[in-house]
């Protein structure tokens, strides 16, 4: 009986401390010292960009601070610190996998490449990679950039796509790198380059954003199915990501996610009251009813 009474002791003892190791991971980093770091971009028009009182805004950012409200409640914390880490297309993988960042709320291309290096939660938006030009050059097919000098931004899936599409086709293309979208934008509205690969949606935006819009279009020709945006976390972290995509999940299949895409896409924008006009496709309306992280665009229905 004393045995007994002395195992019993013991598995009390030991169940509080059992308790207090569950948590692991990123998780368990958030709890011990309060705060998250979200991985933010600072012109990445209308995802997630610094507006004209230098806080950051966008889509992405809408959705991060969801996931964030989930996270607050499922670890119990009274208060839970926000901190932001400004990332590039270059040093986001990297920043997220060496601990830099928790979660990165952006336009961030979700595909099977990158899920060998990072997890990415619920697909938020879906686009086509295509280039911008002056209308002018007439350009609108992906064979019309043959023997032009054509700029994409540097770790990209677009300038990856541009690239095979110029070997695959033998285009002769010249291909330049910019650091980020409204400097690739730039090039082309000094002629420095006749045309910019990019998601469509962010050269809606740079068209909108731009002096004279009218100067300016965008190709029917794609270099792409249309891809998955995904919020990007830690590989391996399932304990994590099983709670953001729990929080992903619920926004998209309530009526809230269609306000905040109508509040950055269909309505005007700070700082300057731009007003994208791009209607939630279908695709992403289906997307949204059966939530899932599939880095297959054919799985999107195009």
């Amino acid at each position: 009986m004393r045995c007994l009474t002395t195992a019993a002791i013991l598995a009390v003892a030991f169940a509080v401390p059992a308790h207090a190791q569950e948590l692991t991971g990123t998780l368990k980093k958030i709890k011990e010292t309060g705060a998250i770091t979200l991985g933010v971009r600072d012109s990445a028009v209308p995802f997630s960009y610094i507006d004209e009182k230098q806080k950051t805004v966008g889509y992405a950012i809408d959705i991060c601070m969801k996931i964030v409200e989930e996270i607050k409640a499922e670890l119990k914390l009274d208060k839970l610190a926000v901190n932001e880490n400004l990332v590039t297309s270059s040093n986001r993988i990297p920043l997220m996998a060496n601990g830099t960042v928790d979660l990165e709320c952006g336009s961030t291309t979700n595909n099977a490449d990158r899920q060998k290096q990072v997890w990415f939660t619920n697909t938020h938006f879906l686009t086509a990679s295509r280039f911008v030009s002056k209308k002018a050059s007439k350009l609108d097919q992906v064979d019309d950039l043959k023997g032009k000098a054509v700029v994409s931004v540097a770790g990209t899936t677009n300038i990856t796509q541009l690239n095979k599409a110029n070997a695959a086709r033998s285009l002769g293309i010249n291909v330049m790198n910019a650091k980020d979208v409204p400097e690739a934008f730039l090039m082309v509205e000094t002629d420095r380059a006749e045309a910019f690969v990019m998601d469509d949606i962010q050269l809606a935006a740079m068209i909108a954003s731009a002096k004279d819009p009218s100067l300016y279009a965008i190709s029917s020709g794609a270099f792409s199915d249309p891809e998955p945006y995904g919020i990007m976390l830690r590989k391996d972290d399932a304990p994590f990501k099983a709670v953001v995509d729990r929080a992903t999940a619920k926004l998209y299949k309530s009526p809230e996610i269609e306000n905040i895409y109508n509040k950055w896409f269909m309505e005007p924008v700070p700082p300057r009251g731009l007003n994208f006009h791009v209607p939630m496709p279908a695709s992403m309306k289906k997307s949204f009813e059966h939530p899932s992280d599939n880095p297959d665009p054919a799985s999107y229905g195009g």
